[in-house]
């Protein structure tokens, strides 16, 4: 079925403004955790937990919710997922105590893979085969938008009166999106019906399997960075608070770069466009922790942290390419696979930071996790030529 171009741009920013408020839910911790770690009397290593946490939960979630779902129509299942979703966030917001608020971040993080695959999907399936990288990319702006804007803002306020109120605007911003994905996103006469069954083909593809561990491991060393940024730009560079936000827009601006060149660049050569994001990453982590010294050093290299971002819509394709039937829950994993990559970076960030390495380690450990994600696609891109019936790289 044909969609006018209307058709398609509306869809896509009543999906794109569901991105936006997950990318706020998620990320906005980061900028957050002294505040919530004084609220409950926790250091900031472990507040840093509810970062794995929520991404925990979107990496149970997405294949979970995918398998068991299957059978449900994409629109219902959109308007479900950010249903969840801002429950959660209110809910969220209510926590009187640490371990209720961990138990609430990983619920919350449940609907979140699924919703970013299925939606992913949507806007693939109503434009053209050499359309779909930028595509993805629109639908994740929504994610790009919140990173650059929304973040910096969120954090900003509840700085100013505190991270519930910010948690309670995250849940708003769901249902608001919950309404616009009811009136506009049409149903998909043509949409392939599939099973659990069909949906769970995926796994038994190496393809699937290597696509998504570049994602996992490659695209942690930019989250064992960012999950600290704002202890490390205070205890490190020896900045005030308010300068958080400034150093989460700037990220956000890198972001925004990276996710346009990225999404355009992966219609065109996708191989060169997922292993030059990769030494992209590794030479900027390998570069930040000889920046933290001054503000004038470590704000262009938050910039450039961003822009490993292009990974993002690349992989995503890659994933439409290899998955066969199995096209939801592969795009699903694929939420999956960075969420790994986020509770494995602020895993590994959390152990640098307590060692002898101190704030410098993050960046050592990104370098190290986007090499290792270089390595996959080596391995990746080998194996996709040797085996038949494979989109090869």
């Amino acid at each position: 079925m044909q969609f006018s171009k209307i058709q398609v741009l509306l869809a896509i920013f009543a999906m794109a403004i569901g991105s936006f408020a997950i990318g706020i839910g998620e990320f906005v911790i980061m900028g957050l955790l002294p505040d919530v770690a004084a609220d409950f009397n926790t250091d900031t290593r472990e507040t840093g937990h509810l970062i794995s946490l929520y991404a925990l939960g979107v990496v149970i979630g997405a294949p979970l919710i995918t398998i068991l779902f299957a059978r449900l129509p994409r629109k219902p299942m959109l308007l479900a997922l950010m249903l969840a979703f801002s429950l959660g966030n209110f809910a969220s917001a209510s926590a009187d105590n640490y371990t209720l608020l961990q138990v609430l971040r990983f619920l919350t993080g449940l609907p979140h893979g699924a919703y970013f695959g299925i939606a992913c999907l949507v806007a693939a399936d109503m434009v053209r085969k050499n359309q779909r990288g930028m595509a993805v990319t629109m639908v994740m702006m929504g994610l790009t938008v919140a990173i650059l804007v929304g973040n910096p803002l969120a954090t900003w306020l509840g700085q100013l009166i505190d991270w519930r109120t910010v948690y309670h605007t995250v849940g708003a911003l769901g249902l608001l999106a919950f309404v616009m994905i009811f009136i506009v996103v049409p149903k998909h006469p043509n949409e392939k019906k599939t099973s659990a069954r069909g949906e769970m083909q995926a796994l038994q593809n190496p393809q699937v399997w290597l696509t998504l561990a570049i994602g996992a491991i490659g695209f942690g060393g930019m989250f064992a960075v960012l999950s600290y940024i704002a202890p490390t730009l205070i205890n490190a560079t020896g900045l005030d608070s308010h300068w958080i936000p400034i150093a989460l827009f700037i990220y956000g601006l890198g972001s925004l770069a990276g996710s346009l060149v990225g999404g355009w660049a992966a219609d065109r050569n996708l191989k060169l466009t997922i292993g030059g994001s990769l030494v992209w990453s590794a030479i900027v982590l390998a570069i930040f922790p000889l920046t933290l010294q001054s503000l004038w050093t470590v704000m262009p290299m938050v910039l450039l942290l961003g822009s490993s971002a292009a990974l993002v819509p690349a992989l995503q394709v890659r994933l439409m390419d290899v998955a066969g039937e199995a096209q939801t829950l592969a795009a699903s994993l694929n939420h999956s696979a960075f969420n790994a990559a986020n509770a494995l970076g602020a895993w590994l960030g959390g152990l640098a930071i307590i060692s002898p390495l101190s704030w410098q380690g993050t960046g050592w450990v990104g370098c190290a996790l986007s090499l290792a994600g270089l390595l996959l696609f080596w391995v990746t891109k080998k194996h996709s030529r040797r085996t038949p019936n494979i989109v090869s790289l």
